[in-house]
């Protein structure tokens, strides 16, 4: 991330906080957008927007031409609607029937695999003169959700039959266009392009035929189609290594925190919840008010480590759920020095492999109670904390 929070009177009181670049949701986006035309691009934005703040995030992707956001619940639907995004909203998660009236009230399109969904978003619609829409997901390979392929036409032919819906989309998700072995990820999209044609014999033509998530735009053009939904991407991660450097992609979160607490302590010093770390000479000891309960994967702590200045501290000890304690060696600190746990010189993905998981886990767990600094034109332009709305 190029900026900073500037002056230190806008950083929230809390001495632990994430930096929300919205300058690269935006760049990342405009990236996307070159790398999928002509096919447009939906910003996906749940779980809080892995974790970024949904609706500043929305707005910033909105702002620099994403047509559409996706969200995985009706509730995360709803936020948006509530902040006053007018935009269109695809809930990507499987619904029962009785969120249908929520999801039509609330004009989100709605994800269906099977008819019982469509068909009560249909009487919603009918009941207060609205028009549900509709995006038929197929299965192709994923396992999770979705018609069959040899069902999918029957269900668009009915789903298109019904008097309050509009069958705007049909989609399918990849298992592993992450690979670098593309082949299982081209059968995927071979059996899809057999349902669309199909359905195209049939007459039924949705508008958004998608099936690109992150991975397949960097690394399938030919998936591309009407519209490719990105999630990891948007915030500056590859999906994955070898995809490094497919677009022009920056990360838009930094995690940090200040030192609140250093001590020096001698040779044999046991450090944390169950004295697993010793330190093997005298050194400094810093503690972070920052933990597990902010997002930072305790798994991590027996491998990672913070930046404080040019100085690398491996974290000493356990991660607790409110603090983290770290080895500073014979480097000056004092109080109130920053340290980053991730996101500028800290790759995130290097804290995703201490921790055995991946940059997605990480970033999607960032606590809501870690306040929020988003940046925007090289300022602060809002510090979010949990007792603050958008």
């Amino acid at each position: 991330m190029g900026s900073r929070p500037s002056p230190e009177a806008a950083l929230p009181e809390r001495a632990a906080w994430a930096e929300i670049d919205l300058d690269a949701i935006r760049d990342n986006v405009l990236a996307l957008r070159r790398a999928a035309a002509p096919a447009e691009v939906l910003a996906v934005v749940k779980a809080n927007a892995y974790g970024h703040g949904a609706v500043p995030v929305a707005r910033a992707a909105l702002r620099a031409g994403a047509c559409g956001l996706g969200v995985a619940t009706v509730d995360e639907g709803v936020e948006l609607r509530r902040a006053g995004v007018t935009a269109p909203v695809l809930v990507l998660g499987s619904l029962r029937p009785e969120e249908a009236g929520r999801a039509v009230a609330h004009d989100l399109a709605l994800t269906v695999s099977e008819g019982g969904v469509a068909d009560a978003a249909n009487r919603h619609a009918g009941a207060t003169d609205r028009e549900a829409r509709l995006h038929l997901k197929v299965d192709t390979g994923m396992g999770r959700i979705g018609a069959s392929p040899r069902d999918a036409v029957r269900l668009a032919r009915r789903l298109a039959g019904l008097p309050h819906a509009v069958l705007e989309g049909c989609y399918t998700h990849f298992a592993s266009a992450d690979a670098a072995d593309l082949s299982a990820a081209s059968a995927q999209l071979d059996r899809f392009r057999e349902v669309l044609d199909a359905l195209d014999r049939e007459g039924v033509r949705p508008r958004w035929r998608h099936a690109a998530n992150s991975a397949a735009t960097l690394a399938l053009p030919a998936s591309h189609l009407d519209l490719v939904r990105c999630g990891i991407a948007l915030y500056g991660v590859a999906p994955a290594p070898h995809l490094r450097g497919r677009a022009a992609l920056r990360p838009a979160m930094r995690v940090c925190a200040r030192i609140v607490y250093h001590k020096r302590v001698p040779a044999g010093t046991a450090i944390g919840y169950g004295g697993i770390y010793r330190t093997s000479r005298e050194t400094t000891i810093a503690t972070l008010p920052i933990g597990y309960a902010d997002g930072y994967p305790r798994l991590a702590g027996e491998r990672g480590a913070v930046l404080i200045g040019d100085t690398r501290a491996p974290i000493a000890g356990r991660i607790s759920m409110d603090q983290i304690t770290v080895d500073v060696g014979d480097a000056p600190v004092a109080m109130g020095d920053a340290a980053e746990l991730w996101g500028g010189r800290v790759p995130v993905e290097d804290v995703a492999d201490a921790a055995q998981t991946i940059a997605y886990e990480v970033l999607a767990r960032t606590a809501r109670r870690l306040p929020r600094v988003f940046l925007e034109d090289g300022r602060v332009r809002a510090v979010q904390t949990l007792l603050d709305g958008d």
